[in-house]
């Protein structure tokens, strides 16, 4: 339960910095018990993106194989950029593209050093 309180808390930071930003948010439903569709869907005057929100504080982030292919499938069916959106406590968050992960035999993963250098801060999705 404190898991799912935890990416709760993030999607609702999330909502709440784009909201403010001129972003209409969806939060979709079921997220976090699915696979089915992303977290939050953000539109603004043409831009749209899907935001997959992960608050988690290992140095190492892995995504189940069902999951990611699940945001990929998204992706491809709706032409919305799709991306992880990922924080560690104390730290800004980094938004990193499908493409970039690296696939793994069960997992899709990142690692924090390779997000922060390669990932787009919140700011430059305004």
């Amino acid at each position: 339960m404190l898991t799912y309180r935890k990416g709760s808390r993030a999607e609702r930071e999330l909502i709440a910095y784009f909201s403010s930003n001129g972003y209409s948010v969806i939060r979709a439903a079921g997220s976090g018990v699915n696979s089915l569709s992303p977290d939050l869907l953000l539109f603004k005057r043409g831009n749209q993106y899907a935001i997959e929100a992960k608050a988690h504080e290992t140095d190492n982030l892995g995504i189940t194989r069902e999951q990611f292919l699940g945001l990929k499938t998204w992706e491809s069916n709706t032409g919305i950029t799709t991306y992880v959106g990922w924080r560690k406590n104390r730290e800004d968050w980094h938004f990193l593209p499908l493409s970039l992960f690296n696939e793994n035999a069960k997992t899709f993963t990142m690692n924090w050093e390779r997000a922060k250098m390669i990932g787009r801060r919140k700011e430059e999705l305004i």
